[in-house]
């Protein structure tokens, strides 16, 4: 990760995803909190983070759209609509407002996607292939830790100082992160535009209608071994994994005998797993490969789920420590992944559909799993999630010969810095 760091073009990126990283974690559950106070309703509340779930459906669309325009401008450009997208919540008064958050919350799921498709393509041109993995770990590391700090420091925010303060300094970081990479230089290809090529292969010269270019990040998936093997075994894993946002309640009310309040704790811990799997999922890739790597992660996951069912405080947190390992390494080792086998032309629309083909299945098992710890026993279902997500831990651990590790870098005595022709090819 060092290597990376000391990459001048990449720090600056950095910087400025810190920036909008910061903002995006303040504010997911202070919405809701927000919505709480407004209603004190807590499926309304509930709502709140659907609403954002829910632009998920659109995510070929955008794809599409983000691999019609250059990186770095299409990325200053998302932060600084994102930023604007916020003022409506400093007129939000009390319940007959409630319809702002909800609207500003559907219009921040699409900047979500937007802005995860984007860095996605903004990567691949800044970083050398043999570096995606550690600066994917570098970024999963920070999310990781903000996922410790940034909601909690929203909620507090939110009560000291009300939504107005709370607002204002998530556009502060959105708008930073627009400065910092808007300084950045990067040399990129020409965009395709509809009507000119279909880009659905390298080489492509065919002209070919929207609808056909709008899909064509979800042909490529199909069509690509190695992301196929790793859509289909994550995504079988999705279907249970989450399951556990609603076990875990169970878990500690029915399993530890302790308040809820006890959760916090857990994820806690959880969040310390999860940054140290930051930390050490760019070597995991390095000796395994991206689907290795996320086999790994799904196979952690699903020997925490096995663990909890089971009650035990040592055995529970040892149990979530490893769940929180096991995030970093799927999400690092499926974004190298898309980075490394996507033609430039397509990685916006394979990025966006990933996202909606992994996070899809997780709402809908979140949803499930709230319906189904009602009727049965946590522990019987923990032990369904350890024993689905073990399997596909097993489908996603036959095909790591799909994705060898990436050559490592010649040893120069300097950072190796990719030369890039006067079209800005790779």
């Amino acid at each position: 990760m060092r290597t990376v760091l000391r990459r001048p073009d990449f720090r600056l990126l950095f910087g400025g995803l810190v920036a909008s990283m910061t903002a995006e974690s303040i504010l997911l559950l202070a919405l809701a909190i927000w919505v709480k106070e407004l209603t004190g309703s807590s499926g309304l509340a509930g709502a709140t983070i659907f609403a954002i779930i829910a632009p998920m459906t659109l995510a070929p669309l955008v794809g599409w759209i983000v691999d019609r325009y250059p990186r770095r401008p299409l990325f200053v450009a998302a932060n600084l609509v994102t930023a604007a997208l916020l003022t409506p919540l400093f007129a939000v008064g009390d319940r007959t407002d409630l319809w702002l958050i909800y609207l500003v919350a559907i219009f921040y799921g699409l900047s979500y996607i937007t802005l995860s498709a984007v860095l996605s393509g903004l990567l691949r041109h800044l970083v050398p292939t043999e570096l995606l993995a550690d600066a994917n770990g570098v970024l999963q590391t920070v999310r990781q830790g903000l996922r410790l700090i940034g909601p909690l420091a929203g909620a507090a925010l939110y009560t000291a100082a009300g939504g107005g303060l709370l607002v204002g300094v998530a556009m502060v970081g959105f708008l930073t992160a627009a400065v910092l990479v808007g300084l950045l230089r990067v040399a990129e290809s020409p965009r395709s535009w509809p009507g000119r090529s279909c880009c659905c292969h390298p080489g492509c010269t065919c002209t070919a209608r929207w609808s056909t270019e709008l899909g064509a990040g979800l042909r490529y998936l199909a069509g690509e071994p190695a992301l196929r093997r790793a859509l289909l075994g994550y995504g079988l894993g999705s279907l249970v994994m989450g399951f556990s946002e609603s076990l875990i309640f169970a878990y500690v009310d029915h399993g530890l005998r302790r308040d809820a309040a006890f959760v916090g704790v857990l994820v806690t811990v959880q969040g310390i797993g999860g940054l140290a799997g930051g930390l050490v999922s760019p070597g995991m890739i390095r000796r395994v490969g991206e689907v290795g790597a996320l086999a790994v992660g799904v196979a952690l996951f699903g020997s925490a789920a096995l663990t909890l069912s089971h009650p035990n405080l040592w055995l529970g947190c040892a149990a979530v420590l490893l769940a929180g390992v096991s995030l970093p390494f799927t999400m690092v080792g499926l974004h190298t992944l898309i980075q490394r086998r996507t033609p430039e032309p397509l990685i916006g629309r394979v990025a966006a559909g990933t996202d909606a083909m992994v996070n899809g299945p997780r709402a809908v098992s979140i949803g499930g799993g709230a319906l189904l710890v009602g009727v049965f026993d946590y522990r019987q279902l923990f032990v369904v999630v350890g024993l689905v997500t073990l399997l596909a831990s097993g489908y996603l651990w036959g095909g790591r010969r799909l994705s060898p590790p990436a050559q490592p870098a010649p040893l120069t005595g300097h950072v190796p810095v990719r030369r890039r022709s006067p079209t800005g090819a790779p």
